[in-house]
Order: structure tokens, then C-alpha cells, then sequence
């Protein structure tokens, strides 16, 4: 959020000239005070996204010019300005049709931090929830509106980050949700350092975009895109990362996804994502000569961006006839048995669907596939989680009758809390399916189109099958 003593000032400066016409269309930028993404330094607007901005207005010969607003202010002021943009803004289910997007410039891991006192252990959501815990927010930033939608009332609101970490370091609230880079820049201004808090729990990734109003034509929206696309692949976006966020890793022209699930995907004790389905996205993305940076989310966080954001990748996905229209598809890369999992020795049974519609309850992982399938059959006993680990815990401790899971992959899960296969029962079969490489809509057909030429490529040739070979012996 914008500091209110700053909140009308406005800051001008000129783009160096062009020989070429001004670009056709006038612009009112909009943005707040949200160090390091943007900020107000020696009365200059400093941080990623104005100098990021700074050399799109360059390149498209516009003036650059900045408007600083509180947050709620210029979110309401760019939705009602037929030629406003918004920035550094986090692009969601709540946002996707109230503004045109171009980006992304950042993406943000949102953490729940607290005091080092604070003793309550927070592994889920729902232990966040829990009565007692107060959790500070900031009325319309992208975190709030997730938290609300995941049922969560427990708030606090604070006016900008400053004041939610001077009301966790007074004890006011308990938790409050930002990202590491945001909250040290918060902390030095309170002088404090990122060592007076704790990171608790990784809550989900968002991607920043200039989020355009509703009326600004396509072609100016795709404009801002193209130079956007460019300045990454000239490296520009990676280096004002370096030099802003401490981090090397930028924002790609495509962004890639996958998820902790092995033997599929999944980071490794060298700390490297890897996994047969990683391999293959490898190997495609060697073979079309577009390298981007592979990265690790939870399912339900990475299928709502695969959902919502344009150009976005997520690998391994179940083809249902659910998303079958939701997506746009590469694959098959490969085949597995969804099953009802019971523990052994429970002396539970189940024989059909409807059978198993009688269970007081089912353990399933949001946004999975075979969620989704139980929910359109009508189940109403299902309890859900985003870690399925958490789900095959509830499983051995008895709190959940049976647990959904696919058999390529439970084997490993069940290792990494402990227990061996052979501590449950394939009690009985969902479905098979094949999995594939999922695209959101808005990604370009032809990018589709060769990612699944690469990989009947390598189907062609043998590295297919060797890749197999390697992980399923």
C-alpha cells in the first residue's frame, strides 16, 4: 500500500525521444507504494515495475507518467478510467475479467509470518483458521480475496504492509500473509530485520501484471505484451529481478508448473525438480530451443494459474471430459489407475461407487482430478486437502475411511510420511486415465502445436521410451 501522505502526489518523466511518432494512444499509469515492485526514492519512482515500464514507454515512444495511489483507491480508480493501468497487480479468479493483462513481471510466494513466540504450528489452511488466531490482511490485495474465498474470517485489516508488521511485532494480530522481499523492505522501515519474524507457512505463488481497463483496445494491450516478451528475452526483466528481488529467477515468456508428486514430478534432496514427467518437459522444451524455468507449486494453486493466466504450462494433468474445454492439451505422456485406498487391516470393504457414497468419509486433494470426477457423482462425504501427504496421514491415523490417489504415484507418498505400500489396500478402481501436458487457453496454438510435434518426436526416436525406462523399470 501507498503511504497517505503520499497518496495524490504525481510524478512525471519523460521517455527519451524517438524519432518515430508518438505511439497512438494516451495512458494513465497508476500504481502504489509497495517496496521493492514500486516505490518513491529521492522524488523519483524507483523499483521493478516503473523501470520495467520506464523502457516499454522507451521503446513504444509514450510518456511516462505515474499516478500514486493507496491501494483500494487505484484499483477502484483504474476499473472506472477508460484508459488507466494498473501496476504491479496480482492477475486472479476474482480480477481476471475486470481488467486486459499484460505480463507477468514478478511473481510473489505469499508466506504467513508471525513473532518467533508465537507457538501454534501451522501446517494447512485450516490451522490458520483456527479460533484465537488473529490474521492482519489489506482490504483488496489479491492474498485477502484468497483467504476470503478459502473461508477464512479471522481478520485483522491493516492499512499497508508497514502497519501490518508494526501490529505483529505489538502482538495485535497473529499472522499476516506477504511475500519475503515485501515484508524486509516493511521491516527496515520499522527498523526491524526479516529475523524478527518467522515464515510459518507458504500459502500459494500469484503473477504480477499491468492490469489495462476493460476498454483499452486489444492491439494497445498486445503492444505492451510484445515489448514486454522482448525485454525478456533480452534479459532486461531478469536483470532489474537481480538487481530489485534479490533472486535470478524472472518470469519467463512461458510460465511452467508442476507439483511435489512423485515419481512424476517433484524436487529431489539436491533440491532439483525432476521426475518422468519433468524429463519429458525437458526434453520437449529442448527440442522446440525454449528453455524456460521449470517451478514447483502445490496442484490447486498451479491449476487455478493454469486456469486463469494466459501462457502458463502445467505438467502432469489428468484428461477429463471436467477439463477436457478448460485447457488445451499435449500428451498422452502416460497412463494410471485411480483407486479407492483403504488402510490394512481396517476391514474396510468397498465394492462399487455407491458403496463407497456410504463411507462417513473420503480423503481426496483439491483440484485433482478424481475430486472433481467424485464431486459430479454426487459424493458429499469427501473431506480435501491441497497436500496430498496430509490426506495419506489422515489415512494411517484413522480419521478418514479411504483416500483417493493414483497408483503410479501413492507408493512414494506413503514413503515420505513413513509407511510402506503395503500398509494400505487398492480397495477398489475409480477410473485409468491418461495423463498430458496441460496448457491454459490463451496460450498460443502454435506453442501447443510444437510442444506436441517435439514430443511424438521423441516418441519416434526412442528417447520417449528410454526416458520411461529410466523412471518405471
Amino acid at each position: 500500500m501507498g503511504i497517505v501522505l503520499m497518496a495524490l502526489t504525481l510524478l512525471m518523466w519523460g521517455c527519451e525521444k524517438s524519432t518515430t511518432d508518438a505511439y497512438p494512444y494516451t495512458f494513465k499509469f497508476i500504481t502504489e507504494n509497495y517496496k521493492p515492485l514500486n516505490y518513491i526514492e529521492n522524488s523519483g519512482v524507483e523499483g521493478l515495475a516503473p523501470d520495467l515500464l520506464k523502457e516499454i514507454c522507451k521503446r513504444m515512444n509514450i510518456p511516462f507518467i505515474v499516478e500514486l495511489l493507496p491501494w483500494n483507491e487505484g484499483y477502484a480508480l483504474t476499473q472506472n478510467t477508460p484508459n488507466a493501468v494498473l501496476f504491479s497487480t496480482v492477475l486472479n479468479s476474482a480480477r481476471k475479467d475486470l481488467f486486459k493483462w499484460a505480463g507477468p513481471i514478478a511473481s510473489l510466494d505469499w508466506v504467513f509470518y508471525s513473532l518467533p513466540s508465537f507457538i501454534n504450528t501451522i501446517n494447512s489452511l485450516d490451522d490458520a483458521k483456527k479460533s484465537g488466531i488473529k490474521i492482519g490482511v489489506v482490504k483488496d490485495y489479491s492474498i485477502e480475496q484468497y483467504l476470503k474465498q478459502e473461508g477464512f474470517t479471522n481478520f485483522i485489516y491493516c492499512t499497508d504492509n508497514v502497519n501490518a508488521f508494526d501490529k505483529l511485532i505489538k502482538g495485535e494480530i497473529d499472522l499476516y500473509p506477504c511475500d519475503k522481499i515485501t515484508a524486509q523492505a516493511a521491516l527496515k522501515s520499522l527498523n526491524k530485520s526479516i529475523y524478527s519474524v518467522t515464515a510459518k507457512y507458504t500459502i500459494r505463488t500469484d503473477l504480477l501484471y499491468y492490469a489495462f481497463n476493460k476498454q483499452v483496445p486489444d492491439e494497445v494491450v498486445a503492444d505492451f505484451q510484445q515489448t514486454i516478451d522482448i525485454l525478456k528475452r533480452e534479459g532486461k526483466l531478469r536483470a532489474l529481478t537481480q538487481e530489485y528481488l534479490y533472486s535470478l529467477e524472472s518470469p519467463g515468456v512461458l510460465q511452467v508448473y508442476t507439483e511435489q508428486y512423485p515419481p512424476l514430478t517433484f524436487r529431489n534432496i539436491n533440491g532439483e525438480i525432476t521426475g518422468f514427467g519433468t524429463d519429458v518437459a525437458l526434453e520437449i522444451m529442448k527440442r522446440t530451443g525454449s528453455l524456460e524455468h521449470i517451478k514447483l507449486s502445490n496442484w490447486s494453486n498451479g491449476y487455478e494459474l493454469a486456469l486463469n493466466n494466459p501462457n502458463v504450462c502445467l505438467f502432469t494433468m489428468d484428461r477429463t471430459p471436467l477439463r477436457q474445454n478448460l485447457f488445451q492439451w499435449v500428451g498422452p505422456i502416460g497412463t494410471n489407475t485411480t483407486w479407492f485406498y483403504t488402510k490394512a487391516g481396517s476391514g474396510i470393504t468397498i465394492t462399487s461407487i455407491d458403496n463407497a457414497k456410504t463411507l462417513t468419509s473420503i480423503g481426496t486433494v483439491t483440484s485433482w482430478f478424481s475430486d472433481q470426477h467424485l464431486r459430479s457423482l454426487g459424493f458429499n462425504n469427501l473431506v480435501s486437502n491441497s497436500d496430498p501427504k496430509v490426506m495419506a496421514k489422515k489415512l494411517m491415523d484413522g480419521e478418514i475411511k479411504a483416500f483417493v490417489c493414483s497408483g503410479v504415484t501413492f507408493g512414494d507418498i506413503l514413503k515420505e510420511i513413513g509407511y510402506q505400500y503395503s500398509s494400505v489396500v487398492p480397495a477398489f478402481s475409480l477410473m485409468s486415465s491418461d495423463y498430458f501436458i496441460a496448457f491454459s487457453k490463451n496460450t498460443p496454438e502454435s506453442v501447443v502445436s510444437k510442444w506436441q510435434t517435439a514430443l511424438e518426436s521423441a516418441k519416434q526416436d526412442g528417447t520417449y521410451n528410454a526416458i520411461y525406462s529410466k523412471w518405471f523399470q
